[in-house]
């Protein structure tokens, strides 16, 4: 409880990590934001019916609240917006000049502060993927202080988990993408890194992921735990195995 956990992805997907954590947080019992801002609701429903979880029973119950990112942001641009409950549109930094995503983090907050009634093991928020925050205009300041009051809320408060996953190329020139990444590197508590092969594409090895566990935010004299596994990722899980050992090269 209290950990913020970053998905990295480098010259390659890495979404399948995302669908890893809500599959394994909603069949755990615990309440999830899920801030999409990628796919529509219906492509992550259709890949947890394979992980054997049904989204929309999870929405119904009550279980998961799912922001659309990409029908709030259309809805934003051509002005068919309706508040809810007299509540702005968490994505309303888009429509204003000036850059701040307190509208989102009020909506992530209300979500997850547990009602009387509530009988969730823990809050937990996921965001697929942050990177597009920037792309819609926030500032890397707007963006960092948002994961920072959500840690405050969430980890802090609540006693329950983030989960992040951000796009870096350590070639782009995109400084203020690189920036966001750098920083949330240093916060967080475990960094999954996926990235692809340096050798170019390969059906049996689909690429590297570094388990990086920041021992050292504890205050301790120890290094950071370091693993580092390839895997393939099939139709309905995904296979780990040490570097150079694939079931095709054995």
């Amino acid at each position: 409880q209290g950990k913020f956990t970053l998905l990295r992805d480098t010259r390659t997907d890495g979404s399948f990590l995302v669908h890893h954590f809500l599959s394994f947080y909603l069949r755990a019992g615990c309440k999830v934001c899920f801030v999409a801002l990628v796919q529509s609701f219906s492509h992550y429903n259709i890949v947890a019916q394979k992980l054997g979880v049904n989204l929309t029973a999870a929405k119904e119950r009550g279980q998961l609240v799912f922001l659309e990112g990409l029908k709030s942001c259309l809805d934003l641009l051509f002005g068919e917006e309706e508040e809810q409950s007299g509540q702005p549109s968490p994505l309303q930094f888009i429509s204003e000049s000036a850059s701040n995503l307190k509208a989102l983090f009020d909506f992530v907050r209300t979500s997850l502060t547990p009602a009387g009634s509530d009988s969730w093991k823990g809050p937990v928020l996921l965001v697929d993927d942050l990177s597009v925050l920037l792309s819609l205009g926030a500032t890397p300041v707007a963006v960092l202080d948002f994961i920072h009051y959500c840690r405050v809320a969430v980890c802090s408060q609540l006693k329950g988990n983030i989960v992040v996953l951000v796009h870096s190329n350590e070639d782009s020139e995109d400084e203020e993408n690189e920036l966001v990444v750098n920083s949330l590197c240093h916060h967080s508590d475990l960094i999954l890194w996926v990235e692809g092969l340096a050798t170019g594409f390969c059906k049996d090895v689909h690429g590297q992921i570094k388990i990086i566990r920041r021992v050292s935010l504890e205050l301790t004299a120890e290094q950071d735990h370091v693993q580092i596994y390839q895997y393939k990722i099939q139709d309905k899980n995904v296979t780990f195995f040490a570097r150079g050992l694939s079931a095709a090269v054995l």
